[in-house]
């Protein structure tokens, strides 16, 4: 069974996957009103992959006897400059959620809540390639700049598709 602090940190957490996907859907948005369809890509599916994360909390809140309570998801940043300022942006923000999650193993442990400790260990790997992902974007970007080799790139991440976080690991 979960405890009202534990629920309640669980909540705030649904809603900043929910608040991620928002990002990246304006994020995506942004790319394909700058003739960046691949990158628009790359973000569409990042905000399918963090619904699909606040999903997973919803699941085990509710299996744990718990209730989520939804929380008002704030207007996420509209105005960008570039693709790498895009992906800057994401790894800023994706490195907040790892000290989200890390502070709920931080909860977890300190109510001996294994349950959901073992349950936020797929989060905390998740965040190690969430971080990743952006760094090796933004790596590519300083590479090729923002002529032709944009162009490519643009084209590599318009071949990213959704994969749903195996059911054994729901």
């Amino acid at each position: 069974m979960l405890s009202e602090k534990m629920i309640k940190s669980l909540n705030h957490q649904v809603n900043r996957e929910i608040y991620s996907a928002y990002l990246y859907l304006g994020m995506a948005s942004y790319s394909l009103n700058a003739g960046l369809s691949g990158v628009a890509n790359w973000f569409n599916i990042q905000v399918r992959e963090e619904l699909s994360h606040a999903e997973k909390i919803y699941n085990y809140v509710s299996q744990q006897g718990g209730r989520v309570i939804l929380e008002a998801i704030e207007t996420p940043p509209q105005d960008f400059i570039s693709a790498k300022d895009l992906f800057q942006k994401t790894l800023e923000h994706e490195k907040k959620v790892t000290a989200l999650i890390n502070d709920l193993v931080t909860l977890a442990k300190s109510e001996d809540d294994h349950a959901t400790g073992i349950f936020l260990q797929w989060f905390v790997s998740e965040q190690v390639e969430e971080e990743s992902n952006a760094m090796e974007i933004l790596q590519k970007i300083d590479l090729v700049g923002d002529g032709n080799g944009l162009f490519m790139l643009d084209n590599e991440l318009g071949k990213r598709v959704f994969t749903p976080p195996a059911a054994a690991a729901m």
